[in-house]
């Protein structure tokens, strides 16, 4: 049986800058997009955070979920996600708040606990030179529903009455247990932490506990994904994304590669094993090779709902990608229902 047409499609964009471009254009390409798998009819828009990285222009998820929220009518947007320990729990209320106010029933709220970011930079982002933990993230986490539900002593104005739909990011068994425990929806992340996506959506489901926002588990799985004509076009798209996973890896995060530079990119035999180990994670190749790499996810993860992200230098290569998974999506559908006919 076909899981891939019965789960809601989203999509998790970090506006990458490629070399030669810069953030104006893609921060153009972003609100592109989104518009795009809205007419696709995606369910979601989330806008990840990432500091100090020149190849991404995804630094202000606020900022950038008021754009895309204001250039689309019905798709829900938001964070994935705000990482909670760079900021005051006080001022994401507020900025979701507003957000909210805005764009009623339409914000997400992605809060992820770990900084997501090198140690100097979350220091500057916290205005302190104090040690980094995230072993408070309970607390900023019941100070910031606190500051929506009205149960803080400081009234966070419009946060109150304008709570936005609340989820929990993770890439480990930590976060996993704690939404469970608090009965929040739970995203977690095998884009970039394929090996303990099972383990974590286990725990998740094993510690799960009925709350007024759910009655039961609601697990968000977020893939990389790229369709392409042919699983050799496919395989030659996702070089750049491999290859700026190296530098980052390395320690020399720069702009995405164009596909020449990676085509050209003189591997080692160890970058070599680097790059088909992380790429062995996504789900790439033609749409018949990305329509078995999906239903098989879904079968292992029982995923409620699959959130893609997508990779490439080109924003051509980027668009026609969703546009093909959205092709995908919609053939499973209607073939299973031809099978239910018959």
């Amino acid at each position: 049986m076909s899981r891939l047409r019965d789960v809601p499609l989203s999509a998790l964009d970090l506006a990458t800058i490629t070399t030669g471009t810069d953030a104006r254009t893609a921060l153009a390409h972003t609100r592109e997009l989104a518009r795009l798998v809205e007419r696709l009819g995606f369910t979601r828009f989330w806008l990840a955070e990432h500091h100090n990285m020149p190849g991404i222009a995804s630094s202000s998820p606020a900022i950038l979920i008021g754009h895309v929220a204001d250039a689309t009518t019905t798709l829900r947007v938001g964070s994935g996600g705000v990482m909670l320990p760079n900021h005051p729990p006080l001022v994401v209320a507020e900025q979701f708040g507003t957000l909210s106010a805005l764009h009623p029933g339409r914000i997400d709220l992605g809060i992820g606990r770990a900084p997501g970011t090198d140690q100097r930079t979350a220091q500057a982002l916290r205005r302190t030179t104090g040690p980094l933990s995230v072993d408070d993230f309970p607390q900023q986490l019941a100070e910031l529903n606190g500051y929506f539900d009205g149960t803080e002593q400081l009234l966070a104005v419009p946060a109150q009455g304008n709570k936005p739909d609340v989820f929990l990011l993770g890439s480990s068994g930590y976060s996993a247990q704690v939404a469970g425990l608090l009965g929040l929806p739970f995203a977690f992340a095998h884009h970039f932490s394929a090996e303990n996506t099972l383990p974590a959506l286990a725990l998740y489901r094993e510690r799960f506990r009925p709350s007024a926002r759910l009655s039961e588990p609601y697990a968000l799985v977020c893939a990389s994904v790229l369709v392409a004509d042919t699983d050799e076009r496919a395989r030659y798209l996702a070089q750049p994304g491999a290859l700026s996973f190296l530098r980052l890896r390395s320690g020399r995060p720069g702009p995405m590669a164009t596909n020449e530079e990676a085509d050209a990119y003189p591997y080692t035999d160890v970058e070599r094993l680097i790059v088909e180990d992380r790429m062995a994670s996504q789900v790439i190749g033609s749409p018949s090779t990305v329509e078995a790499g999906l239903e098989a996810l879904l079968a292992d993860t029982a995923a409620d709902e699959l959130m893609v992200t997508t990779m490439v230098a080109e924003q051509s290569d980027r668009l026609r990608s969703y546009e093909l998974l959205a092709q995908i999506a919609q053939r499973s559908s209607e073939r299973v229902k031809t099978e239910v006919e018959v």
